[in-house]
């Protein structure tokens, strides 16, 4: 008899099955890391499109007669008409393109579209 067996501890054998894995400690150990990328994902991508989306809400509500903007195919002008969803611009004397109010890329300075 040895001193293990007499202080009742028996020899221990390798077991033919496998534990069963604790699925709540994967859960836990993976919790960090999803919050770690959905402050990621609102830091780098969320964020800064909704201050996009808010500068040009600002933008298109802030159109009158006579600015001269730039549209997002390149076009400059100075606008003539303004609608509900759409606006008139001069492109030059005489011409006049009729494009969605979103279509406004940029306000640009007074004089711009005269040195173009």
């Amino acid at each position: 008899m040895t001193m293990l067996n007499f202080l009742g501890i028996t020899d221990a054998y390798a077991s033919t099955t496998a534990p069963a894995a604790a699925s709540g400690s994967s859960l836990t150990s993976m919790l960090p890391m999803i919050v770690i990328l959905i402050a990621f994902m609102y830091l780098l991508v969320i964020r800064p499109q909704s201050k996009r989306a808010k500068a040009h809400r600002a933008l298109m509500e802030s159109l009158k007669i006579d600015d001269e903007v730039i549209i997002s195919g390149g076009i400059f002008g100075k606008i003539k008409e303004i609608n509900n969803d759409s606006i008139v611009i001069e492109i030059a004397n005489n011409v006049v393109i009729k494009v969605q109010r979103a279509a406004v890329v940029a306000n640009l300075p007074k004089g711009t579209t005269e040195a173009v």
